[in-house]
C-alpha cells in the first residue's frame, strides 16, 4: 500500500535541493567575475608578417609572461597613471634573429601621447629561457612601437636582436626590427578589437 505524500508548499525545499538553492542565492548577491580573454586569443601562436624586402616572415610565440602591474611591465613614460594591469608575450622571427615583446596595458581611460627622445618608451622586454628570446632584456631592445587607439588599451612592442647585443645610442635601426614591432602591435590590436 502506498502512502501519499502531501505536495510541498512553494517555500519548502527538499534537502537534496538545498545546495542548488544556496548557490543560486549567492550568485545573485556576489558580482560575477570579470571575463578573461583566453591566452591564445590575445597572443596567437604564430603571427604572419612581411619583411621590408617583401619576404614572408612568421613571428613565433616564445612565451607568455604572467599578468603584471603596469610599472613592472611598461616603462614609466609609455603609460601614465590610470594603468590597471598589463599582459606581455615575446615572439621570435622564424629565422631566430629578431625578438620582440608585445604588451597590452589596460587603462582607466584614454591617455595623452607622451614624447621621448632616442629609443621610444615602450613595454619592458621579457626573456624566456631555452630559445631565441633567452637573452632579451631592457638593455637589448633597440626600437619600439606604441599604439594608442584612444580607448582603454595601449598596445606596445619592444624589438631587438636574439643574439643579446645591447642597444648602442646613435646606431641606425634595422628596418626589419621596426617592421617586426609594428606588425606585432597591429596583429595584437586586431586580435583585441577583431
Amino acid at each position: 500500500m502506498r502512502v501519499k505524500r502531501p505536495l510541498p508548499l512553494p517555500f519548502e525545499v527538499d534537502v537534496y535541493q538545498l545546495p542548488v538553492v544556496l548557490l543560486s542565492m549567492l550568485s545573485t548577491l556576489l558580482p560575477a567575475p570579470e571575463p578573461r580573454l583566453p591566452e591564445p586569443r590575445v597572443f596567437p601562436f604564430a603571427v604572419p608578417g612581411v619583411s621590408p624586402s617583401g619576404a614572408r616572415v612568421t613571428y613565433m610565440l616564445a612565451g607568455v609572461a604572467p599578468e603584471a602591474a603596469c610599472p613592472a611591465a611598461f616603462q614609466p613614460s609609455a603609460v601614465g597613471p590610470g594603468c590597471r594591469t598589463a599582459l606581455r608575450a615575446t615572439y621570435a622571427d622564424s629565422t631566430g634573429t629578431y625578438v620582440a615583446t608585445v604588451g597590452i596595458a589596460v587603462l582607466d581611460g584614454p591617455q595623452l601621447t607622451p614624447s621621448s627622445a632616442g629609443r621610444p618608451a615602450t613595454v619592458r622586454p621579457v626573456a624566456f629561457p631555452g630559445g631565441p628570446a633567452e637573452r632579451f632584456g631592457d638593455r637589448q631592445y633597440v626600437t619600439g612601437v606604441v599604439l594608442r587607439p584612444g580607448g582603454r588599451y595601449v598596445v606596445a612592442a619592444a624589438a631587438g636582436y636574439a643574439d643579446g647585443r645591447a642597444y648602442q645610442p646613435g646606431e641606425a635601426v634595422e628596418p626589419r626590427l621596426r617592421a617586426a614591432a609594428s606588425q606585432l602591435v597591429t596583429a595584437l590590436h586586431r586580435a583585441l578589437t577583431g
